[in-house]
């Protein structure tokens, strides 16, 4: 698998553990949707170990950053616009926006999670 547009920094988790267990179906859709957009998609989160997701996250220690299949792309204003219009077409089924506050704290989140018993997907939400 190419991972040449993701450095293993931005891949890992970020609480000092070093774990990165990215899911290599969800990678290679992510790096379809980045050969499409044709521009640098910058990961503030992808992987997490289930201690870090529990601390950062209302999902606890068993979120889909913990499965290695969701990532937060730090975006904004017209990319972010150019992303969210076409992430469903390369599977992604979960997009979470936060689009307020100061331009680098914005970031759109991207899971291809399945649907769960109570959860439809795909689905779109926004954080507080």
């Amino acid at each position: 698998m190419n991972i040449d547009y993701f450095s293993q920094i931005e891949l890992q988790c970020h609480c000092g553990c070093g774990e990165s267990n990215m899911n290599a179906d969800f990678m290679q859709k992510l790096i379809a949707l980045r050969q499409h957009l044709d521009f640098p998609l910058c990961l503030t989160s992808a992987y997490r170990c289930a201690k870090h997701n529990q601390a950062v996250s209302t999902s606890g220690g068993t979120g889909p950053h913990t499965t290695g299949r969701a990532v937060d792309i730090l975006i904004h204003g017209e990319k972010a616009f150019m992303l969210i219009t076409v992430a469903k077409q390369f599977g992604f089924t979960g997009i979470g926006l936060k689009q307020h506050g100061s331009h680098v704290q914005r970031y759109v989140h991207l899971d291809d999670l399945t649907t769960m018993a109570t959860i439809t997907r795909p689905m779109v939400w926004t954080y507080a």
